[in-house]
């Protein structure tokens, strides 16, 4: 009975706009963190939502037969272990929702660091669960991917009006409300394994408005103010790291600072595991200037995803791998290395929007 509680939640989980792959071990990280009582309760929660779009407590309570106080009780505990959303309703009342593949999973459990409870075992089930073919399996079946990359600031010309103010971190930081800053969980789960190869910060990761209120509340992340989020992107930029987004142009709640040998994402990509345009949105690619090129090579040593190279006394870029994060711009103190648009395609209106268009092309 224990068993099929288990597979009853993972389908549940699976079913989801950013749903969990379905897969043996995933079945080792539910047993880990969820009882059978709390996995029940777990079933009840909507499945057919947007990431952070908590449903109300008197809409999870019919379909369980436990006492209001605690079923309350029971949701409350849940999401202060960072397993389940919550936020208080307009109407007062407590809404919750699961979280999402790459919505607070895996990640909750390595936001608040390496001394996190429980962050070494479930570093070590997350590493056989969420392998390449998983990530495909989320991120590569739908034509609208969920996240983005933001081009580095120095990859644009000073006052263009050739770029949108969502092709920017710093005027994405000017629309929000709340910020939290929590641990980079890919850098963390890592380091838990004795695989990190990278000495960059760990606590460097952005969350925004109802994420980062979640966050605040539980302890998980702390607040900052727009100033200090602006430093820690400028900062990153100067590491080399790569600014990865909502693909959305409002209401994003994530900005990841990634690196090339850490991340899900670029880190997939840099080994060439997934094809760039599977996983991820990209909206630019690199071009180089060369009448303004000294062949310097900076841009080569710094590129993330290691797809530039010197032929003769000029980079060459291999487009088909190129990110488009302009992090090659960061170093290039002649202003040689530019930004070109991949195409004319722009990212949905706002982070509702996009993960409509998930939902309804996973139902298609």
């Amino acid at each position: 009975m224990e068993e099929n509680i288990y597979q009853q939640l993972a389908k549940h989980l699976a079913s989801l706009g950013m749903g969990y792959p379905e897969k043996e071990e995933l079945l080792d990280i539910l047993k880990e963190n969820f009882t059978p009582q709390e996995a029940e309760v777990a079933l009840a929660i909507p499945t057919k939502t947007i990431p952070f779009e908590p449903a109300p407590v008197s809409k999870i309570a019919p379909h369980l037969n436990i006492p209001q106080d605690q079923l309350d009780q029971i949701l409350s505990n849940l999401a202060q272990r960072g397993l389940l959303y919550s936020k208080r309703l307009q109407n007062g009342e407590m809404g919750y929702a699961l979280q999402q593949f790459g919505y607070g999973f895996p990640q909750t459990f390595f936001w608040q660091g390496l001394d996190a409870p429980n962050a070494k075992r479930m570093a070590e089930l997350i590493s056989k669960y969420a392998r390449n073919e998983e990530l495909r399996k989320a991120y590569g079946e739908t034509e609208t991917k969920a996240f983005r990359y933001v081009p580095a600031t120095p990859s644009f010309e000073p006052e263009s009006h050739a770029v949108f103010p969502f092709e920017m971190m710093e005027e994405l930081i000017k629309k929000v409300r709340k910020i939290a800053l929590v641990n980079c969980p890919c850098r963390a789960t890592a380091q838990l394994l004795g695989k990190r190869q990278c000495n960059h910060s760990l606590e460097n990761c952005i969350k925004y408005d109802e994420l980062a209120e979640y966050l605040i509340e539980k302890g998980i992340g702390k607040e900052i103010t727009k100033q200090e989020a602006l430093d820690i992107i400028r900062k990153a930029e100067e590491a080399g790291l790569v600014h990865m987004v909502d693909n959305a142009r409002e209401g994003i709640k994530h900005t990841c600072n990634c690196c090339g040998c850490c991340c899900w994402s670029v880190g997939t990509i840099r080994r060439k595991k997934i094809p760039r345009d599977v996983l991820m949105a990209t909206y630019f690619l690199r071009d180089t200037d060369q009448e303004l090129c000294t062949g310097c090579g900076a841009c080569v040593d710094i590129c993330p995803v290691k797809v530039i190279r010197m032929e003769g006394d000029f980079p060459v870029v291999d487009q088909q791998w190129c990110i488009g994060c302009g992090v090659c711009a960061v170093p290039c103190s002649f202003g040689a290395a530019k930004l070109v648009r991949k195409s004319d395609a722009i990212p949905p209106k706002d982070f509702k929007e996009l993960h409509q268009q998930i939902l309804r092309e996973r139902k298609s």
